[in-house]
């Protein structure tokens, strides 16, 4: 094909993805209940200014598991075409309970990964040249949920309970918390711990006294269930929630890495700022556009259904915004807070060296980005949910 054809052709692709990434999907009927409802534009963020590459280059995100909302700026950065406009095509590559993100990274299974900080960096220290490249999670989600008669009010009101966590480096912010209120996780005269399934089936049935739950899950499980006492919906009175945010203990969550190998080959730097660059315009796009942005993790399949989708994207969005030195950009303070939580549980032996993590490559593509990157003036919407999240 010769240039002048190749270029008009190009040209003609550019301007579908403007027209698809400039329309308006039909709105979602919007549930009331939580917080103040915020206004939703309709108006996705710019496109850049320059042509996408001619040649697409092919790279691939494994993701920490199924498709749902917790990914949803990754979806709809792919749906709104700006991976594409960036010369990108981008495979989003489901989890599972045997999949391990950074480790698929590690193994070349894929250019970029999410993964909790903790959990990469351990890897980092058992050898795999993992890098932190945007921190997209400003807090952390992690939460130990119970029913109000259980009168667990605090970390210190756990003493003598059954309490639940998940493994695989899921359970260091609650043992940590124990440890810091004089109460041993490995001790059975001070706590039972229960290694209990992603679910809430041991709390609901009574098996454990307090659960641990991601925000925009688990605990949105509890609430999707009928209270047998009233014959409706459970509601956030009838339980007593432990934000580790506010305990001290919260350790950094989903984060994109790759691989320094990677990085060092020619032109991949480069990709890494494309990439970041068009996943920070789709979560630029599901904090001001909701009801579209809930449509495209509809469209990618996932296993809960719509209401469920809709409290998880709120929950997350809190998660990322504000993001007051711009989305994606570490904050020294959070991560020195998770490694030294990480240090104080023996998941890390060392300190990691200065080069676990990089904000030159997040500042690059935060260069290139209009609008608001910082959402400091965010509010959660109202959602309510609805039975089994439907």
């Amino acid at each position: 094909m010769n240039r002048p054809i190749r270029k008009f052709l190009t040209f003609l692709m550019l301007m579908a993805v403007i027209v698809v990434a400039c329309a308006s999907p039909v709105p979602q009927a919007s549930p009331t209940s939580t917080s103040a409802p915020q206004a939703q534009p309709t108006q996705a963020p710019a496109q850049p200014t320059a042509e996408p590459p001619a040649e697409m280059v092919a790279v691939r995100l494994q993701l920490q598991w199924v498709a749902q909302s917790q990914f949803a700026g990754y979806y709809a950065a792919l749906a709104e075409g700006y991976y594409e406009a960036e010369g990108l095509d981008v495979s989003i590559l489901e989890g599972a309970p045997e999949i391990v993100p950074q480790q698929v990274c590690a193994n070349g299974g894929a250019e970029f990964c999410l993964a909790w900080v903790p959990k990469a960096l351990q890897s980092r220290e058992q050898g795999a040249d993992l890098v932190n490249i945007s921190q997209v999670f400003q807090r952390s989600g992690t939460l130990s949920v119970s029913f109000v008669e259980k009168g667990i009010d605090g970390v210190a009101d756990l003493r003598g309970m059954r309490v639940g966590v998940w493994d695989f480096g899921n359970e260091h912010e609650v043992f940590a918390a124990l440890r810091a209120a004089d109460i041993d996780p490995e001790n059975p005269d001070d706590v039972t711990i229960k290694i209990q399934p992603f679910d809430m089936t041991l709390l609901l049935s009574d098996e454990i006294d307090a659960a641990e739950a991601m925000t925009y899950n688990e605990y949105a499980q509890v609430l999707e269930q009928i209270n047998p006492a009233t014959g409706e919906l459970y509601q956030p009175e009838d339980l007593n929630v432990i934000d580790y945010n506010e305990v001290g203990t919260a350790m950094l969550q989903d984060a994109v890495w790759t691989t320094e190998s990677w990085l060092s080959q020619a032109g991949n730097e480069d990709v890494a700022v494309r990439f970041l660059r068009a996943t920070y315009r789709g979560w630029i796009f599901c904090r001001d556009n909701f009801d579209a942005c809930v449509q495209h993790v509809l469209d990618a399949g996932p296993t809960l259904g719509e209401s469920h989708m809709r409290w998880q994207l709120n929950e997350v969005n809190k998660l990322i915004w504000p993001s007051p030195l711009g989305i994606g950009t570490m904050d020294p303070a959070l991560y020195q807070q998770t490694v030294d939580v990480s240090l104080e549980g023996a998941v890390l032996t060392a300190a990691p060296d200065s080069g676990a993590y990089r904000t030159d490559l997040a500042a690059q593509a935060l260069s290139g980005v209009t609008g608001d990157t910082t959402g400091a003036g965010f509010s959660p919407i109202t959602v309510e949910l609805t039975e089994g999240g439907d």
